[in-house]
């Protein structure tokens, strides 16, 4: 069993409902391939769950990612990831899990940033993370709900996501 202590996150500064959730281009990684996409021309074929989670590994993505899948969130609107991880380490991911998903790259966490969820992960001089985020956007990248961690390790409100994309699609 892995021994870990809970942290208390600094507040973040992301957007809010109502609000619109910064573009940025990035590395798209689908089960297939990998290209510059950005946000707006994404969101932009429908719904989108813009996810953001630690590195590709990491306990809480495979959590985040297995209820996304077992709820079929894909079934209804896009899921789209972001995190530190390299393309190479997202097609791994997403040939075990994350049905549907597609994952953008932020190894820099310049994205993370950008929404105010960015965080020094403890013990690792210059690694920077983004803390766990789920933003549920509309074709327009209005955001439509947020929920963003409060401290680590903490897991998205999973009902309230499955009742936004319901009050939204």
């Amino acid at each position: 069993m892995v021994d870990f202590e809970v942290v208390s996150l600094p507040a973040a500064d992301h957007p809010e409902e109502g609000e619109t959730a910064p573009d940025f281009t990035r590395p798209l990684v689908n089960e297939e391939y990998w290209e510059d996409a950005s946000l707006s021309s994404v969101v932009a074929e429908g719904p989108t769950l813009l996810t953001f989670h630690p590195m590709d590994g990491a306990f809480p993505t495979t959590y985040i990612l297995n209820e996304f899948d077992d709820r079929g969130f894909a079934d209804h609107v896009q899921v789209i990831g972001v995190s530190i991880s390299s393309p190479y380490e997202h097609k791994a991911l997403l040939d075990e899990r994350a049905e549907g998903a597609r994952l953008f790259s932020d190894p820099a966490a310049d994205v993370a940033e950008a929404y105010g969820i960015d965080h020094d992960l403890d013990g690792m001089t210059g690694v920077i993370e983004p803390r766990p985020a789920v933003f549920l956007l509309g074709e327009d990248r209005t955001v439509q709900y947020a929920w963003v961690a409060s401290e680590w390790p903490a897991f998205p409100e999973y009902d309230e996501i499955e009742a936004a994309i319901a009050d939204h699609i």
